[in-house]
C-alpha cells in the first residue's frame, strides 16, 4: 500500500488571511531548541521553545484524554515543532504527517503568531490534528477534522467562527450537507469549510458528546454512507434532514446542547445584518446541483494529501 502524505491543517488564525504556505510560516532565526517525550521544538529563544514544548505536552496529554479517554501512548519519534513567534504575526499553523498500512508517523508542526495565541489556539488546534490521525489511521472528511479541532480553540478564535458563519449562511456561501459530506478536498475558499464545520461538530457532540461524535466518524468512513451513518448515530433520516435540524438551532442562537462541556458562544440575531439564514440548495434536488461560488484565487490555504 502506498504511503500516503497528508498536510492536516494549514489555518490562519486572527486575520484570516489567505496567503501561501511560505508567506503564512515566515522564515524566523530558530536558535534555540528543547526537547520532551513527544516534540522537539525550534523557536527564537530557550525561554520560548521550553514554554511550547512543555505546553504541547499538557494539551496533547489534556484533549486525548478528553477525546479519547486515555492520554495517548508516546511517539516512536518527537514531533518537530517550528514556533514563529511574534506580537506582530498572524496566528496559524500546518501539521504535516504520513499514512501507511495502518501506521501513521513522519509528524512535522510549524506554529506561527502570537504568544498567546499560539500556546491557547494553534497549539491546540494542530495537537488535535494528530490526536485524531493516530486514532483513525485515515484521512477524515475535511469539515470535521477542521471542525473538531477548532473546537479547542480559545474562546475569542471560536466567537470569529461563529460570526463568520452567520455571514457565509446570509450571503448564500453555505455549503449544503450533501456536498459538505462528500468533501475530500479543501473548497477553493476554506473559511466557510472551517466555520461551518465547525457549527456543526459542536451541533452533533451536543447531543451525545465526543466518545459518539467519533464513533459516527468511525463508523460513515467505513462505507461512506453518511446517510445510514447519520440515521443510525443521531437519528435523521437524510443529510437534508440533519441539515434542516442543524439550521434551526443556529437560527435560535446556537443555544448550549446537553452533551456540551462549555457554554458555547450565542449571538444575538441584532448584532448582524437582517437576512434570512439559508444553505444554498435545501432541497435535495437542488443539493445535488449545487454550485460553488467561491473564489477559485485562494486555493493555497487547503491542505492536499499527495500520492
Amino acid at each position: 500500500m502506498e504511503a500516503h502524505s497528508f498536510r492536516a491543517s494549514h489555518r490562519r488564525f486572527g486575520c484570516f488571511a489567505l496567503v501561501a504556505l511560505a508567506l503564512a510560516i515566515p522564515q524566523a532565526a530558530h536558535s534555540a531548541q528543547f526537547r520532551t517525550t513527544n516534540f522537539v521544538i525550534h523557536a527564537p529563544t530557550p525561554a520560548l521553545a521550553r514554554e511550547v514544548g512543555e505546553v504541547a505536552e499538557r494539551w496533547r496529554k489534556k484533549l486525548s484524554t478528553e477525546w479519547l479517554g486515555k492520554e495517548m501512548p508516546a511517539w516512536s519519534r518527537p514531533c518537530p515543532i517550528r514556533a514563529d513567534i511574534a506580537p506582530h504575526l498572524g496566528a496559524g499553523g500546518v501539521t504535516t504527517f504520513v499514512f501507511d498500512r495502518g501506521e501513521v508517523f513522519d509528524w512535522n508542526m510549524q506554529v506561527t503568531g502570537s504568544r498567546e495565541r499560539v500556546l491557547d489556539s494553534v497549539l491546540p488546534h494542530e495537537i488535535t490534528h494528530t490526536i485524531f490521525a493516530c486514532h483513525f489511521r485515515q484521512p477524515l472528511p475535511r469539515w470535521a477534522d477542521e471542525g473538531a479541532c477548532t473546537t479547542v480553540e480559545h474562546a475569542s478564535e471560536i466567537a470569529k467562527q461563529e460570526h463568520l458563519l452567520i455571514r457565509f449562511l446570509k450571503t448564500g456561501k453555505g455549503i449544503p450537507f450533501g456536498k459538505l459530506f462528500a468533501m475530500k478536498e479543501y473548497p477553493p475558499e476554506v473559511l466557510p469549510l472551517y466555520a461551518q464545520g465547525h457549527s456543526l461538530t459542536r451541533f452533533l457532540i451536543g447531543q451525545h458528546g465526543q466518545a459518539a461524535f467519533l464513533d459516527f466518524l468511525g463508523d460513515g468512513m467505513r462505507d461512506e454512507n453518511w446517510r445510514r451513518a447519520v440515521r443510525e448515530h443521531y437519528g435523521h433520516e437524510s443529510l437534508f434532514s440533519l441539515q434542516n435540524s442543524w439550521l434551526d438551532w443556529v437560527k435560535e442562537g446556537r443555544p448550549v446542547l446537553a452533551g456540551e462541556k462549555q457554554p458555547g458562544v450565542v449571538l444575538a440575531s441584532a448584532e448582524l445584518p437582517a437576512a434570512p439564514i439559508t444553505v444554498r440548495g435545501q432541497s435535495p434536488a437542488e443539493n445535488t446541483n449545487y454550485e460553488s461560488a467561491y473564489s477559485r484565487a485562494n486555493r493555497s490555504r487547503g491542505g492536499v494529501i499527495r500520492r
